[in-house]
């Protein structure tokens, strides 16, 4: 099969990228799903807070998935739900396997990498002790909860403060649970402000910060957590060792791209982000290769994660069309006072400039963000690690830089 473009899955990012696809001019659009529907993990996200600002509505996760994907039905993008991509080659050609098309083969004149991410478990973080049942990460006790309907445990303690696991703080309260506490080995939260007040603050429920565990205990179900205090190099506190009694740990301590195929292609991917190092246009490094979402870098809202999926739809269309350059001069994009993240990785002079930053450090007062050059300096009220800056930088203001861009963070 030939198409002008191949997006390879259906969360936000990709039935954005894919309606913007069509919408670009490309004449065939096909979108991979693994899945047997549509909507990646919104499917399991029941809670509000979806599509402020791509609709102006607040939606559910379903009721933000539906609104994309009756969007896409409104378009002649042919879906392949169940099917799994299997191999992706730097010329474009994806190897895909389903029940229903056996082996598909396909030739993309553009390809949008759409996978989203996938949740850090036990053995990333290496929390010693036993092995024992209750373990679980945030992501996959929500679909237990919130699809199967299944209660994972009684008594539960949270390892992380990412956005998932306050969500579940709260639902499991909700559903008769007790949490017992949130434990954050940072010296601030790495979840939304937002979450924090609605999700523990509102239930009483305590989070602790700059903790961390360091021993699980049972044999055939959790029984214990030991969790102790973190000194500035992360390092655990002797002395500080508390055992929290529980039947469950939840863990929510962070994200990661999922980049394999993206690596098959020949992808560069940025060691900061873990995602492809791209362009303003979601461009990588593979001509023809576009990337968005949560694969690109994790982001803290899917409005965020939309809009990079329609950027990426559209780029993939244009180049497809001969209207965009995949192999043009750049600069790169590079971090300065207080930053820790920075997307997308390089500007190649092909239109406004849009920057999502993340801080180093809190600063709870007015801050200055700087690009350099041009010397463009934005007011924010505060920088918070968990919470991404966005900065817009017109291309023109850019249209004579020669040399990397740097992007600072000051008090004002």
């Amino acid at each position: 099969m030939e198409v002008d473009v191949a997006v390879i899955g259906s969360g936000p990012a990709g039935l954005t990228a894919a309606i913007h696809a069509r919408g670009s001019g490309a004449r065939s659009v096909v979108l991979l799903e693994r899945e047997e529907e549509l909507g990646g993990i919104l499917k399991q996200c029941i809670h509000n807070g979806f599509g402020l600002e791509q609709f102006k509505q607040d939606y559910t996760g379903p009721e933000y998935a539906e609104r994309l994907i009756q969007d896409l039905e409104e378009t002649d993008v042919q879906c392949f739900l169940n099917t799994l991509v299997t191999d992706l080659s730097p010329d474009r050609v994806i190897t895909a396997l389903s029940p229903e098309h056996g082996a598909i083969e396909i030739s993309a004149g553009s390809i949008v990498l759409g996978m989203g991410c996938r949740e850090r478990a036990r053995g990333s973080i290496g929390i010693p002790g036993t092995r024992p049942a209750g373990i679980f990460t945030a992501g996959v006790a929500q679909r237990f909860v919130n699809i199967d309907g299944y209660l994972p445990g009684r008594r539960i303690v949270i390892l992380g403060s990412g956005d998932i696991g306050l969500m579940m703080a709260r639902r499991l309260t909700l559903e008769g649970a007790r949490v017992i506490g949130v434990y954050e080995i940072m010296g601030y939260p790495s979840g939304l402000k937002r979450n924090i007040v609605q999700c523990l603050d509102d239930f009483d429920i305590p989070l602790h910060l700059s903790h961390t565990a360091t021993g699980i205990t049972g044999k055939e179900r959790v029984e214990g957590v030991t969790i102790s205090k973190v000194d500035s190099d992360l390092r655990a506190v002797k002395g500080t060792e508390q055992l929290i009694t529980c039947d469950t740990l939840l863990l929510s301590v962070g994200l990661i791209p999922e980049n394999e195929l993206s690596q098959q292609a020949g992808v560069e991917i940025s060691a900061a982000t873990k995602g492809p190092v791209s362009t303003e246009t979601m461009a990588t490094s593979v001509p023809g290769v576009y990337t968005c979402g949560n694969v690109a870098t994790v982001f803290d809202i899917v409005d965020h994660v939309a809009q990079t999926g329609a950027t990426a739809g559209a780029s993939a269309a244009r180049y497809v069309g001969g209207r965009l350059n995949g192999d043009v001069p750049h600069v790169d994009i590079v971090p300065g006072e207080n930053v820790r993240l920075l997307f997308p990785h390089r500007y190649s002079f092909q239109g406004d400039l849009l920057l999502f930053i993340r801080a180093a450090e809190p600063v709870e007062k007015p801050v200055t963000v700087e690009v350099s050059p041009p010397g463009s300096r934005i007011t924010r009220p505060y920088a918070r690690p968990n919470e991404m800056l966005r900065v817009r930088i017109p291309g023109a203001k850019l249209a004579e830089v020669r040399h990397p861009l740097k992007v600072s963070i000051r008090e004002k």
